[in-house]
């Protein structure tokens, strides 16, 4: 009987014991796999953290440099009159039809009446480049239409009417365009004709900033540069004319000035007054190659003022 009963009680010590060391080398092996898994992660997170960093450093680099495809440029905060970003700004180019800004101004710094008849000629018809119009000889309509589709439209026809009915005629406007640039201080600026079809029109971007500057204090050259069509009857029917700047019917752009120009020896130009991050800024771009090089570029810059200043914000504190 004592011999059974010890041999009971050894049977049952040996069954605690296994049962405490199942549990001990459970805990033991899960602290094991526990410290396997921090490490692996601390691990991850030391490979993680260069790759991040770069990440980071491209994106303030992207932000902190702008390349434009426009050969001349200029990003200038109105307000302050800062130049924020400039390439070849001192460049002399010609510029096409955004002479046409400066024909506005003149046209209206005399105080014309709008509502006065001004009719198409044979003197309006481009004999230099040949070039299409909608306007023919015998069109008439009121000088704030002419106006209008020379700044919306860059009616070529409408521009030459606008300087044949200027005092001292067309000479005598050309002239004034010339006196007119002396004021404003654009000494790169020289005016052949009041369209821009001669390559002989020439500026700088850096010139044109200060064209822009001023033209915007006229409502109507605002109003008309940002207008997105206009209707108009000649000739018994009704011609639907657009804006020749396609960002104006954009939402995302609040564009409170804008023109367009385009001859092969200026190439694709454009010059706008926009609101970016809230404050007024002046953009101008010469000499794009391609059809959508300077709206690319425009959208560029837009999208490097606004997403570059905040970043450089958040980076002060």
């Amino acid at each position: 009987m004592r011999s059974t009963a010890r041999l009971l009680l050894i049977a049952v010590l040996g069954l605690s014991l296994g049962c405490a060391t199942v549990p001990a080398a459970a805990a033991a092996q899960s602290a094991q796999s526990g410290k396997s898994t921090v490490v692996k992660k601390q691990k991850q997170q030391k490979q993680k953290r260069p790759a991040a960093r770069k990440q980071a450093k491209a994106m303030m680099e992207d932000y902190s440099s702008l390349k434009l495809y426009s050969n001349a440029a200029m990003v200038l905060d109105q307000s302050t009159g800062t130049v924020l970003f400039e390439k070849n700004a001192g460049a002399v180019v010609p510029i096409a039809s955004i002479t046409k800004l400066m024909t506005a101004v003149v046209a209206l710094d005399v105080s014309p009446g709008l509502d006065d008849v001004l009719v198409i000629d044979e003197e309006d018809v481009d004999t230099l480049k040949g070039t299409h119009s909608r306007l023919r000889v015998g069109t008439q309509l009121t000088r704030q239409d002419m106006l209008r589709l020379a700044l919306m439209s860059s009616e070529n026809r409408a521009a030459f009417a606008l300087s044949r009915y200027y005092p001292g005629g067309r000479s005598g406007f050309v002239a004034a365009m010339n006196r007119k640039a002396q004021v404003l201080g654009m000494q790169d600026t020289y005016f052949e004709d009041p369209t821009g079809l001669s390559p002989s029109n020439v500026s700088s971007a850096r010139d044109l900033a200060k064209l822009v500057n001023a033209a915007q204090q006229y409502p109507l050259i605002r109003q008309f540069t940002t207008t997105t069509g206009y209707d108009v009857a000649l000739g018994g029917r009704v011609h639907s004319f657009t804006n020749t700047n396609s960002l104006v019917k954009s939402e995302s752009w609040d564009i409170g000035l804008s023109k367009t120009g385009f001859i092969n020896e200026a190439g694709r130009c454009l010059v706008m007054q926009a609101w970016l991050n809230n404050r007024p800024t002046i953009i101008v771009l010469l000499d794009s190659l391609g059809k959508m090089t300077r709206i690319g570029d425009a959208n560029r810059i837009k999208h490097w003022v606004e997403n570059g200043t905040v970043l450089a914000r958040r980076s002060a504190g």
